[in-house]
């Protein structure tokens, strides 16, 4: 027989938040990290998470980048735990370095939420981007739309990937079959269950819509992302949680419509974290592949953040409308576009074969895959736009990802690892 975990009581936590300013400021973000990862442990009471949410969010905490960064970090802590060393060691056989690229995990990700139902953008770049680049695609079911990420590919036809099957301790070895790997959020961090009721009939957007992008369980091991946001104030809140929480290479982006992607209609605003070498490193130089991830003392790589703007015809692309990449179609309708794109069976002037192609273009920027000025994908293009980097090169890289068949062949190389039965005796 079971028992149910002792309830924690948060009340001193919440007389502090619900203290009128500047009493409250004397609430730090290590304090309410501490109280989420009670939740994970279910330890905290439906009534109490539920107010603690809610004076989050009418005070505004849940949008400072240190609260953010640390309450991802909690949930990151909770998660299944995964064989880091053999993560690490399989990732280094496949060798995947180009360009300032130098091989580790990537993802590409948005917090939703922006009310436009666009396609699958960003579940749909990250498998276009894995013949490049090595990719952990950190996804739920929908929460905010009508088709998420899971909810995609588990409409995949003729079979989709059992994507429920990839749990922690199969990782390391789906990285020896294919570059690309979805990690289905429930199977990493089962934890949230325990806050579901409560984010339910609340009903209104919390710290966990922001926590999410930031909490994929690969953490350690990822080198580059692209962070969509759904509202232009929470630019540099990401930009700076990511930040704080040792990311080097990311970029975050906001259409000028309040999208949470690169927008194929117009500007984007970015906030780019740009990695440089750190003076304060006491190690050896020298060694691209040496892993510091698990070492005391200064980190090998910082980052300073650049803002700009980027618009399609800076990838070489034309614009194009909202109204002609989404319309809140049903995941089934979306995976026969996603597939019709892996296929190569869009015309070239497709509207949404440009957005995704915008979206990719980025993740191999950020990446440092298009600073190769030699590569075997064909001649390079060299042309530098806004922050100085080869967006068309991006865009050059994704074609060729697509209509070499590369990408199709990764993904059905994740199908069929899901799918096998796996024997684990």
């Amino acid at each position: 027989m079971t028992t149910s975990p002792r309830k924690v009581s948060i009340a001193p936590l919440l007389k502090k938040l619900s203290a009128p300013a500047p009493q409250d400021n004397n609430v730090n973000a290590e304090d309410i990290a501490l109280a989420f990862s009670r939740t994970f442990e279910d330890e905290l009471s439906g009534t109490q998470l539920s107010a603690l949410l809610t004076l989050l969010h009418s005070t505004g905490k849940d949008r400072h980048p240190a609260v953010v960064a640390k309450c991802a970090q909690s949930m990151r802590d909770a998660a299944v735990p995964i064989n880091d060393q053999q993560l690490r060691t399989v990732i280094g056989k496949r060798k995947r370095g180009l360009g300032k690229y130098r091989g580790g995990l990537c993802d590409i990700v948005g917090t939703g939420g922006d009310s436009h139902s666009t396609f699958n953008i960003s579940t749909t770049s990250s498998i276009i981007a894995s013949p490049i680049l090595m990719m952990a695609k950190h996804g739920n079911r929908a929460q905010t739309s009508m088709s998420g990420s899971a909810d995609v590919l588990n409409a995949i036809l003729p079979k989709p990937p059992k994507i429920e099957a990839l749990s922690a301790d199969l990782l390391p070895e789906a990285y020896e079959h294919t570059n690309y790997t979805f990690l289905y959020a429930p199977n990493f961090h089962p934890g949230m269950k325990y806050a579901a009721t409560v984010r339910r009939e609340l009903g209104l957007r919390t710290i966990f819509n922001l926590m999410g992008p930031l909490a994929n369980p690969v953490e350690n091991h990822i080198e580059a992302r692209v962070v969509g946001v759904a509202y232009q104030e929470l630019g540099p809140v990401f930009a700076e949680a990511l930040r704080f929480s040792g990311a080097t290479k990311a970029i975050v982006v906001c259409g000028h419509e309040d999208l949470d992607e690169i927008s194929c209609a117009g500007k984007t605003n970015c906030w780019l974290l740009r990695e440089a070498e750190n003076p304060a490193y006491k190690g050896d130089r020298e060694s691209e592949d040496e892993d510091t991830s698990d070492d005391e003392g200064p980190p090998k790589y910082i980052s300073k953040i650049e803002t700009f703007q980027i618009e399609p015809a800076d990838f070489g692309l034309p614009s194009h409308p909202l109204s002609e990449v989404g319309g809140g179609k049903y995941p089934r309708e979306n995976a026969s576009v996603l597939m019709s794109i892996l296929q190569n069976k869009r015309s070239l002037d497709d509207p949404i074969l440009h957005f995704v192609l915008l979206n990719v273009a980025t993740l191999f920027v950020v990446s440092g895959a298009c600073e190769a000025d030699t590569c075997p994908t064909g001649e390079v293009i060299k042309e530098r736009g806004p922050a100085g980097e080869r967006w068309k090169e991006g865009v050059r890289k994704a074609r060729w990802c697509i209509e070499s068949g590369r990408a199709l062949e990764e993904f059905q190389k994740f199908i069929e690892f899901t799918n096998k039965p796996i024997d684990r005796l």
